[in-house]
């Protein structure tokens, strides 16, 4: 089996960005110069899936705009011989194939996954949040993929945080697994934000999954929990006893951009890695009497 498709959840609300996501896509708020699911999509192509479905709901109009063809906007850079920009717009539209599938209601993670069976069909595929931007040599995703040719199973992407934010995650109880140096772990159980104190491990699960198809079954008999949101994790936790589940602790740095910290941050490491930025602003940071 292998990964050709992915899956973006992208019908959230974006509540902890307000007001500026009152009208605009959480989604498309900009890390430097480009929004954040175009991050994310870029780790995708770049680990060599095909096919993307996008679950958007009402006013997401722009996630679709962007990654459509702008004839206008193409018509004048050429007019106006900004090649490089010109270049860099048909990349966008031309990246991967890209379908649209609507949910209604924001129920939840799994409930997102399952509005997408029907573009997914009877293979195992991936799941990436635009929340969780990772910078990595090799793309997080193509790490998974990899592993996932040798394990054949689902796959959940985890990252140690510290005990004072693992109550904000979803968390693995399991065992490392021989031969893969303390980074594969054979998952027993998963906990949906537990106290600090309650904790089965500090290994969180962070927006990037790889679930074979027999999830979706699963997700259409979960039951609805907290909020009457279909989880993800109550999911994972019934696959678990059908078929063994891994997580993975990818090698790059994580961040947290559904956060405003999280974003603020990214937003400066991005930058300073910036050829064309990069000099400047750390000589503007090192200015700052902080």
């Amino acid at each position: 089996m292998q990964i050709r498709k992915a899956v973006f959840p992208a019908a959230g609300l974006g509540t902890r960005f307000l007001p500026a996501t009152k009208a605009q896509p959480k989604e498309m708020l900009p890390l430097v110069d480009k929004p954040l699911i175009q991050y994310v999509m870029e780790e995708a192509v770049g680990a060599g899936i095909s096919n993307i479905t996008i679950v958007t709901g009402r006013g997401k109009n722009a996630i679709e705009d962007h990654f459509d063809v702008s004839y206008e906007l193409e018509q004048l850079l050429e007019r106006r011989g900004k090649d490089d920009l010109l270049k860099e717009i048909r990349r966008i539209s031309n990246m991967v194939n890209v379908s649209y599938v609507r949910q209604k209601e924001a129920l939840g993670l799994g409930h997102a996954i399952l509005v997408a069976k029907h573009s997914i069909g009877n293979e195992p595929f991936a799941v990436m949040l635009g929340d969780d931007i990772i910078d990595s040599e090799i793309p997080c995703m193509k790490q998974m993929m990899d592993l996932f040719e040798k394990l054949q199973a689902s796959i959940i992407a985890t990252c140690e945080v510290p005990a004072s934010e693992i109550s904000q995650y979803g968390v693995i109880r399991g065992y490392p697994l021989e031969g893969f140096g303390n980074r594969v772990y054979r998952v027993q159980d998963v906990v949906e934000k537990p106290p600090a104190a309650e904790a089965p491990s500090n290994l969180a699960i962070i927006g990037r999954y790889i679930l074979t198809p027999e999830i979706f079954p699963i997700l259409e008999k979960t039951r609805s929990g907290s909020g009457g949101e279909i989880q993800l994790t109550d999911g994972i936790r019934l696959l678990l006893e059908q078929q063994p589940v891994y997580a993975y602790m990818f090698e790059g740095t994580r961040y947290d951009a559904g956060d405003k910290l999280g974003f603020l941050k990214a937003t400066v490491e991005f930058t300073l890695k910036r050829q064309d930025l990069g000099e400047p602003f750390r000589q503007y940071l090192k200015s700052l009497s902080l």
